[in-house]
């Protein structure tokens, strides 16, 4: 258990850090996606803001319980391993649920491509700490 809540402490700290990354790539590279996020269907009180900050750790702390699990059933070398392990998080996780935010939101393909790619990052970030962390 140990194992788990200390690489998915690590991986949250990571994955914070490339979300915060990825948010100012956006807004200095694709400042005409960055403005898509002042629409109504987004929150823009600020009352939930924090829960930006606490995301990757969910993230991290989910991921490391599913690596711990799962892992004995990837084959291969570390980052063999590692990159399968993030190719099936955002395959089973991600894909599906921006499917149905596409699909049920206002919001451009961009802007979904643009979560599946930070997602993709992420899983494949993730699944590397924890090869190094908990083999």
């Amino acid at each position: 258990m140990k194992k788990i809540v200390i690489a998915g402490f690590v991986s949250g700290v990571t994955l914070l850090i490339l979300s915060v990354l990825g948010l100012y790539v956006t807004i200095w590279f694709f400042p005409g996606i960055a403005v898509q996020y002042f629409d109504p269907a987004f929150n823009s009180g600020g009352d939930r803001f924090m829960l930006y900050f606490i995301h990757p750790f969910i993230i991290g702390l989910a991921l490391s319980w599913f690596w711990d699990r799962f892992k004995s059933l990837l084959k291969g070398g570390r980052l063999t391993r590692g990159i399968e392990f993030g190719l099936i998080y955002v395959m089973i996780a991600t894909l599906p649920m921006l499917w149905l935010i596409y699909s049920a939101m206002n919001v451009s393909v961009t802007m979904v491509v643009t979560w599946f790619v930070l997602a993709l990052a992420q899983g494949l970030v993730a699944g590397l700490i924890f090869e190094k962390m908990n083999p």
